[in-house]
């Protein structure tokens, strides 16, 4: 019997890593949508048991359970040090390195680690060292959810950016939980891939678009899949670009992209856990996704990956239309 500790941060502890903080309505709607999903994929599978928060503390089923797979928003650090909590205690996470997690939760590092790489990413500063004029995207460097994101002309300082997104009546957080990022802002069609990372190699799911909210503040509003052939090609080709030359990533990770109307095609972020796109995936695969992301992990054989005909459109709280 293999055991597989489920843990989710937001349902678990709310946004801010504790019982008095209370999570963003977003992050909570989709965590508890991710968490049931995968739980019940897991639950599944032949000879595996899950463990839930509800039976002991954290440390004590990460410890004892074979494998953890964490689900937390990276803001502060938090993903990263539930990874590190796991290893501390002696388990085994179903998942990338705290390494890997630190890497990728740093929008900045990345956007730099990638222009290294040759990975091509819109250009991003720390706010305030943006060329002015230019149209970005700002955001909180660590953050998760769309929280703290919005479009802007501005290519000053915060105070003018609040100014501004004030007169578009855009509402923004009422104190920035950490350092902010300006990024180039490139049109184009929004999308993720989703991929199954072990020791060996990678594969790709079925790349999602992603469905924002046309207000500027790019509000995740859910996703749709699959997309056209040749917008998957392309979403494919640079995600995988963005996922291989990142070391430590592992089991499930997410990379969200933009398919330039211009043709050129832009990593934006990598999300080193489940994201939300997971129950549209699943709502289309003949095979359990949960159960081929324990065999990349063990190193063993991933399933035949096939997938079934049609649409399927899903929301932020795991409503599946097909």
């Amino acid at each position: 019997m293999t055991t597989v500790f489920v843990y989710e941060d937001v349902c678990a502890t709310g946004a801010g890593g504790d019982r008095e903080s209370p999570p963003a309505p977003s992050l909570l709607a989709e965590g508890r949508a991710m968490r049931d999903a995968v739980t019940a994929d897991f639950r599944a599978v032949p000879g595996v048991r899950v463990l839930t928060l509800d039976e002991s503390p954290f440390a004590e089923l990460a410890g004892a359970a074979d494998h953890t797979l964490v689900i937390a928003p990276e803001c502060g650090g938090r993903l990263e040090h539930l990874c590190r909590e796991v290893l501390r205690v002696g388990g085994r996470l179903l998942g990338p390195s705290p390494e890997a997690v630190h890497l990728t939760a740093d929008k900045l590092d990345l956007a730099r680690h990638w222009d290294r790489h040759g990975v091509p990413t819109p250009q991003t500063w720390p706010l305030g060292e943006e060329p002015a004029g230019l149209l970005v995207v700002v955001k909180p460097r660590d953050g998760a959810g769309s929280q703290g994101t919005v479009l802007s002309f501005v290519g000053t300082d915060l105070r003018s950016v609040r100014a501004w997104t004030d007169r578009r009546s855009v509402p923004t957080e009422s104190d920035w939980p950490g350092p902010l990022i300006a990024q180039h802002y490139v049109p184009g069609f929004a999308a993720s891939v989703a991929f199954l990372i072990s020791l060996s190699g990678l594969r790709p799911l079925v790349p999602c678009e992603q469905l924002l909210s046309p207000d500027g503040r790019f509000q995740y509003r859910g996703g749709r899949l699959p997309i056209r052939p040749d917008l998957a090609q392309r979403a494919i080709r640079v995600a995988t670009a963005a996922v291989a030359c990142v070391p430590g990533l592992l089991g499930y990770v997410g990379v969200d992209v933009m398919l330039g109307d211009d043709g050129r095609d832009w990593a934006i972020e990598i999300n080193p856990r489940l994201t939300t796109s997971y129950v549209g995936l699943r709502a289309l695969a003949k095979f359990n996704i949960a159960e081929a992301m324990l065999a990349a992990v063990r190193g063993e054989q991933l399933p035949d990956m096939r997938w079934r005909d049609g649409v399927a459109t899903f929301s932020p709280d795991g409503t599946v239309s097909i």
